[in-house]
């Protein structure tokens, strides 16, 4: 029998783990547009509340989904103010979990991705998956119905990347570089597998590359997958999930208020991270995180237990349903064209993302993709170091230029 008040705090408690898991800000640099940011409306789009008070020009842009989700997607031009100067190829920035694309602009425009690809002449598309504030609409569903949380990763690669890189590729007449964090290369490589979805890729970049996940040493996730606490949640009818509604609010407060050390829980999560400024957590909450879902929680905890890269396990009896056998159909990634150019990077103290199971991913591609490994950072380094310029982008962007296309 299960004690439901104490298997609710317990699950309150785990989720917000995650939440830290992709939710941590670091900067070395005053952020002098975090009081524009403030001033912004919560009604505000993506544009108007992180890229445009940074002097990038900015447009918003939607498109629906097969099942019917409305995406936002934003299109970022560099602050030089060349308007006559001509865009560059396309790249769409696919964030991970627990953020949507305002992740790739929190910290200044000299350590932003999203900012420097604008720079440097790129034509950037911000990605913003189903359920995050930039994506929350459906045609015929409320986001306060069950049924628009039925959905996990699955739906997020086959669904709304494949959509987002459809959209990209029919307003650019260009096929389009992809770069992901995380579980944005959970989709990204399953979308690879797809041939009508890949043949719109030029090249793809994957910062804490995830595909099997059998070897992850993060202390945290793996005491979670033991408890089931997934399944709990979905027993108790919890589909939602949002840290920006009353009670979660609450539960962060709580466990960051003097009574739980957030950094430390973060390197429980997704081990020890070297270069992103912790004190800067607390501006970073006021913005993140966004929504996701039980069932996609549940996708990624089977992922754990299970050892595969495939579609999601509704058992025996449903998967019979969905799918027309016992198992869920894997990801092959053998599917992944071999003229696909990719780049990785990857860290020595990735407890989330392990070695072994990246080697594991990289023996079944048929591409041998270039590969940057940093022994010292951890999962959420690649995305918000405060070196992550000269570590890692320059050399992402060395390996796009070496692909023949000029880019200034």
């Amino acid at each position: 029998m299960v004690d439901t008040p104490a298997a609710l705090v317990a699950v309150m408690l785990a989720l917000f783990s995650i939440v830290l898991l992709s939710s941590a800000m670091n900067s070395v640099e005053d952020f002098t547009d975090a009081s524009n940011l403030r001033r912004k409306s919560p009604e505000a789009g993506l544009c108007a509340q992180f890229i445009e008070p940074s002097g990038f020009p900015c447009s918003e842009h939607k498109t629906q989904t097969k099942d019917g989700f409305i995406l936002g997607i934003q299109r970022v031009s560099s602050n030089s103010g060349n308007f006559r100067r001509q865009r560059g190829p396309p790249v769409l920035l696919i964030h991970g979990l627990f953020v949507a694309g305002d992740a790739w602009f929190l910290n200044t425009p000299n350590q932003s991705l999203g900012f420097i690809l604008a720079n440097r002449g790129f034509d950037v598309w911000v990605g913003n998956v189903r359920g995050t504030r930039w994506s929350q609409s459906h045609v015929s569903l409320s986001e306060k119905d069950r049924e628009f949380w039925d959905w996990s990763w699955q739906e997020l690669a086959l669904y709304d990347l494949g959509e987002m890189i459809r959209y990209v590729y029919s307003v650019t007449n260009s096929r389009l570089f992809i770069i992901g964090h995380s579980q944005g290369t959970i989709i990204s490589l399953a979308a690879f597998t797809q041939p009508d979805i890949v043949e719109m890729v030029g090249a793809a970049a994957l910062l804490c590359p995830i595909t099997y996940m059998k070897h992850i040493t993060a202390r945290l996730p793996l005491r979670l997958v033991k408890m089931h606490l997934d399944q709990v949640m979905l027993e108790m009818g919890i589909h939602q999930l949002n840290f920006k509604s009353d009670w979660g609010t609450s539960i962060m407060d709580m466990m960051c208020n003097g009574h739980v050390d957030c950094d430390d829980l973060l390197t429980s999560f997704t081990g020890k991270n070297c270069c992103f400024n912790s004190s800067r957590i607390d501006f970073y909450l006021e913005y993140e995180p966004h929504p996701s879902s039980a069932k996609n929680l549940n996708h990624l905890f089977q992922m754990i237990r299970e050892g595969t890269f495939a579609m999601y396990d509704y058992g025996m009896w449903k998967n019979m349903k969905h799918y027309g056998q016992l198992k869920p159909p894997k990801f092959d990634l053998s599917q992944i064209p071999s003229t696909l150019p990719l780049w990785m990077g990857y860290g020595g103290n990735d407890a989330f993302a392990d070695i072994t199971d990246l080697q594991h991913a990289l023996k079944e591609l048929q591409a041998k993709p270039d590969l940057l490994y940093l022994e010292n950072y951890g999962h959420i380094d690649f995305l918000l170091s405060t070196r992550s310029r000269e570590d890692v982008y320059d050399r992402m962007l060395a390996f796009f230029n070496s692909l023949g296309t000029f880019i200034s």
